[in-house]
């Protein structure tokens, strides 16, 4: 299921709103008159010149954002024309969702599903079809209300944990393999586990009351 979508947005010419000259689609800056350029209607992976996948090196992409927000840093257009300032601030604001979504497995993930389920999301992808995830997210909040000391809580947390995990990695595999049906049915599961993690904090302050 990867491709090289940032060779492919290359290949991709556009004029320059400047120079008129040929900018790459998803280019920040154009390479004849160094001019910003408006984001331009690509995906988040094209965005950030990443191959599409949901294994993503996190520390890598943290770098690669972070250099790419340094080239539109306010100071470097103080001198700029407003339209210059404005398409700088666009950018900035284009990447940071891109991150944003594609830092976290459970954004990215659902991102992905919907990026490539051309034909629309299967039935699996609608939580009220999905029975035997219903079932557990009752099992799970039923055991959630039962907890009265903080080891059971400590030992729900690690099992749910443990369970994300193995989510993470299915969602791997899936996507690896192009099974969107499978991935829309982890990625329903994974969106009740990382609720259940949240509700784990709220008991937990509760019994530390």
């Amino acid at each position: 299921m990867n491709m090289n979508v940032q060779t492919e947005a290359k290949l991709k010419m556009i004029p320059c709103w400047s120079c008129k000259g040929p900018v790459g689609v998803g280019a920040l800056f154009c390479e004849t008159c160094k001019a910003v350029q408006a984001p331009a209607a690509v995906t988040h992976f094209q965005r950030l010149g990443l191959e599409v996948g949901f294994d993503v090196d996190v520390a890598a992409l943290d770098q690669l954002y972070f250099d790419l927000q340094r080239q539109l840093h306010p100071d470097s257009f103080a001198t700029k024309t407003v339209k210059e300032k404005a398409l700088s601030q666009q950018q900035a604001t284009a990447l940071n969702d891109a991150y944003e979504t594609l830092k976290d497995p459970l954004h990215r993930a659902d991102y992905m599903v919907h990026l490539l389920a051309v034909d629309g999301l299967p039935k699996a992808a609608n939580t009220v079809h999905d029975q035997a995830v219903l079932m557990e997210a009752m099992e799970m909040r039923e055991r959630l209300e039962s907890i009265e000391t903080m080891a059971d809580l400590k030992a729900l947390a690690k099992a749910t944990k443990a369970d994300t995990n193995k989510v993470i990695s299915g969602l791997s595999e899936a996507f690896h393999d192009g099974d969107i049906e499978t991935a829309c049915k982890l990625t329903t599961r994974f969106k009740y586990l990382q609720k259940m993690l949240g509700e784990v904090r709220h008991v937990r302050a509760r019994l530390m009351a």
